[in-house]
Parts: structure tokens; sequence; C-alpha cells
């Protein structure tokens, strides 16, 4: 049996899962960074959008804003 490999003691067992749980937690940040990137470039995009049909409108954005709110309330009045 000469190709078995010692039994790791469990000291190292422990090492290697502490640094196996510590890695992924680096990664899990590293992917919730990315992700708030993206939540934030899709707002962005989201805003742009909205500036570009307020533009194009010929409406302030007070009376977007006042018509938007009347649509709001009107839907609410409807839906009760």
């Amino acid at each position: 049996m000469a190709g078995r490999k010692p039994k790791k003691s469990i000291e190292e067992r422990i090492s290697e899962k502490e640094e196996l749980i510590s890695a992924l937690q680096i990664r899990i940040k590293s992917e919730q960074d990315e992700l708030e990137n993206l939540y934030n470039e899709k707002k962005l995009k989201d805003l742009e959008s909205i500036s570009e049909l307020i533009s194009t409108s010929g409406l302030s954005p007070k009376e977007v804003t006042e018509a938007l709110e009347a649509y709001s309330k009107l839907k609410e009045h409807n839906a009760s």
C-alpha cells in the first residue's frame, strides 16, 4: 500500500476549511459588488430613458410629476 497518503490531522482539515470559507466569503463579496454595479447601471439607463422622454414630451419635469401623480391617484381610485 505504498500509494496511500497519510490521513490529515484534524488541525490540518480545520485549517483547510477555514481557508476555503475565507476564499468563498471574498468571492461572495466580489459578486455582491458586481451585482450592485449592475443594479446601478440599470438604474442609470432607466433614468436616462425617462429623461429623454421628458425632453421630447415638451413638458417640464414638474408637469410630468403632476401628471404622474394624477394618473396614480386615478389608478388607485379605480382599483378600489
